[in-house]
């Protein structure tokens, strides 16, 4: 059995904005999103914020399911939720 992992993408408001199988482009999307504003895009998970960075995405969803990553800057935000496909 083969383990496909999808990415989701939600707005600030919880609006759907894709699936994803690619961590960068996911990435890329939610930093794009959250980068309307003046302010300066965090990255955060289970309450501990950081500069958005690739590798750190990575590490984190790495080896879990149902993981959920947030993007935050000023009032603009972007979630990711890390999911497996079912059969």
């Amino acid at each position: 059995m083969t383990k496909i992992y999808t990415y989701c993408l939600f707005d600030e408001t919880d609006a759907f904005l894709g699936v994803y199988s690619s961590l960068k482009a996911i990435h890329r999307d939610a930093i794009k999103i959250c980068n309307r504003g003046n302010s300066k895009v965090i990255m955060e998970y289970m309450g501990e914020r950081q500069a958005p960075n690739l590798g750190m995405l990575r590490n984190i969803l790495k080896g879990q399911c149902d993981v959920q990553v947030r993007y935050l800057a000023g009032r603009y935000g972007a979630k990711i939720i890390k999911t497996k496909l079912k059969e």
